[in-house]
């Protein structure tokens, strides 16, 4: 059975106090479950401050975004190096936003995602189409493209440690959503996909979130579908309570 994920992505939301009082209350609630990883993605200032924070908990620290290089003049960036040495544990790649606001490629992605893999950090890899693609049915050509060129030249051995997080442009941070099946189905294109490039077996052991107005009312039924392990949460990861909620969600069997 694939362990469960669960990713809140703070984006560029919250002061220094706010997000150490959310950890301290998170900290204080969130339940140890063999079930599911809990992952907080605060902004990059916050990043060295909450992995010392966590570091004796079951809490991991992930960074939205950062460089492929491991170091230059990249005024305003950030290395896997340095997000390695902060104690920070995962990386968000490829964010729709991130591809839509700051030109990320798939291109730059699939380096970044090799960056990532050198200095052993996770990389939540972020793959979706927009609605005009939807309407015209170019989902699964799209995603599958996007997982394509993200795991170009990763190895077997690698390949099954990184996630994959399914996030429909259209239902972040709209208020729509996916229905469960119609994101089980994506994800299941996702695996298939994963086992082309690879086999059965790695398809089998990679993790799938979705992404995209995840809540506490719908996390139930996208979590018992067949090819849904976790979420990448947005809005919903801002209040301690509404978070807490999702993690019992993730942790229940």
């Amino acid at each position: 059975m694939r362990k469960r994920i669960l990713a809140g992505n703070w984006k560029m939301y919250k002061t220094a106090e706010e997000a150490k009082s959310f950890m301290e209350e998170v900290l204080s609630k969130v339940p140890v479950s063999e079930n599911v990883e809990v992952v907080i993605c605060p902004p990059s200032l916050y990043l060295s401050e909450l992995a010392q924070l966590t570091k004796d908990s079951s809490v991991g620290i992930g960074a939205q975004t950062m460089h492929d290089v491991k170091e230059g003049a990249f005024t305003g960036e950030i290395s896997s190096a340095m997000l390695s040495n902060s104690g920070v544990n995962y990386v968000i790649l490829g964010h729709s936003e991130r591809r839509q606001y700051f030109n990320e490629s798939d291109e730059s992605v699939n380096r970044k995602v090799h960056a990532a893999f050198e200095y052993d950090l996770t990389p939540i890899v972020c793959v979706g189409e927009s609605l005009e693609e939807r309407e015209n049915g170019k989902t699964g050509d799209k995603v599958a493209g996007q997982v394509k060129k993200a795991f170009e030249g990763i190895s077997q051995d690698l390949a099954p440690k990184a996630v994959i997080a399914y996030e429909p442009i259209w239902a972040i941070g709209t208020g729509k959503t996916a229905t469960a099946e119609d994101a089980n189905e994506v994800c299941g294109a996702i695996r298939t996909t994963i086992g082309d490039l690879y086999d059965e077996k790695i398809a089998g052991e990679i993790r799938i979130q979705y992404g995209g107005s995840v809540k506490p009312d719908n996390i139930e039924e996208l979590l018992s579908m067949q090819h849904i392990d976790g979420a990448l949460v947005g809005g919903a990861s801002l209040e301690p309570k509404s978070f807490l909620k999702l993690v019992e969600a993730c942790a229940h069997e």
